[in-house]
């Protein structure tokens, strides 16, 4: 994991009053901007770096940061993952980041990774400040049926227990086996195994703010959160999708320009990385100087 360089350590301040803190890689301006939001329970550190490096190089400012309750930025209980909160916080940001000396306002691009795809495309569904999203392996779905009635009687029996004056049930994201209560995100498979071993690497790779835990409350909220029902209104915002070799069912309902891109013999956490990762930079590349010269075509 490459040490963080050439930046300025940023302060974003919501709408409550939470404070979001992140690594700002300026480029000369007025320029366009990207905001990166990392994956599910991850801190900046992890992946972003490289990629918002290659952004700055190729003359777009880049703004990589720790999501509400996470790593370096405030907001409690920590490591409790909240995504609808962390869709408005995104909205907050894009007004502080639109504001600095070398940011064109007009064209902002949103970009994230895993469960940040899915966060920064529904703030892109409200908000139409964003001129373009580039969505990393997203994640649309999260409590599987077979998991659901276990999983809630585990939540609503820590709920009842903070209200006793206990603290907050934590648990890391995968156990050992690649599991986790709901099912989500390759839960029990290779991807889970994938997120399990990547997660405990990452303190010893230079991320030394990362947890390897969240609270039990942080599946409450995910089962509130229906991100298909707010797809439906990114309907004007270009989208450009990146995934391993799998079909993505929301990137063909997709009416508005798009681009699909497949990085073929790669997982969910390694399609950024390792042999073609200059090709997939470059195609992110040429589909946003597309956008903001001009349009992509349908």
């Amino acid at each position: 994991m490459a040490p963080i360089s050439a930046f300025q350590v940023i302060e974003c301040r919501t709408i409550d009053n939470t404070t979001i803190r992140g690594c700002f890689y300026a480029v000369a301006g007025p320029a366009p901007a990207i905001i990166m939001t990392p994956g599910f329970n991850c801190v900046k550190e992890m992946l972003l770096p490289d990629v918002a490096e290659v952004f700055q190089s190729s003359g777009f400012n880049a703004f990589i940061y720790d999501p509400r309750n996470i790593g370096d930025s405030d907001g409690s209980p920590r490591n409790q993952i909240d995504p609808l909160r962390q869709a408005e916080d995104l909205t907050d940001i894009i007004t502080h980041i639109s504001a600095l000396p070398s940011v064109d306002a007009s064209q902002i691009t949103l970009w994230g990774m895993s469960f940040g795809a899915t966060v920064s495309a529904c703030t892109a569904s409200l908000d139409r400040r964003v001129k373009a999203l580039v969505m990393v392996c997203p994640i649309l779905s999260f409590v599987k049926p077979e998991k659901r009635e276990k999983a809630f009687v585990q939540i609503i029996k820590d709920r009842q227990s903070q209200l006793r004056g206990n603290e907050a049930f934590t648990l890391p994201p995968f156990n050992a086996r690649g599991e986790n209560p709901i099912g989500m995100a390759g839960s029990g498979g290779p991807g889970g195994l994938e997120s399990f071993q990547f997660m405990n690497a990452v303190i010893d790779r230079g991320a030394p703010s990362f947890r390897n835990r969240i609270t039990l409350q942080s599946y409450y909220k995910l089962a509130l959160f229906e991100p298909k029902s707010l797809l439906c209104m990114l309907d004007v915002t270009p989208v450009m999708m990146i995934v391993p070799e799998l079909a993505n069912e929301a990137f063909e309902k997709f009416q508005q320009p798009k681009e699909l891109y497949t990085v073929k013999g790669k997982g969910h956490l390694t399609v950024l990385s390792g042999d073609g990762s200059e090709k997939v930079s470059q195609a992110q590349i040429q589909f946003l100087e597309a956008i903001l010269h001009g349009g992509l075509a349908d």
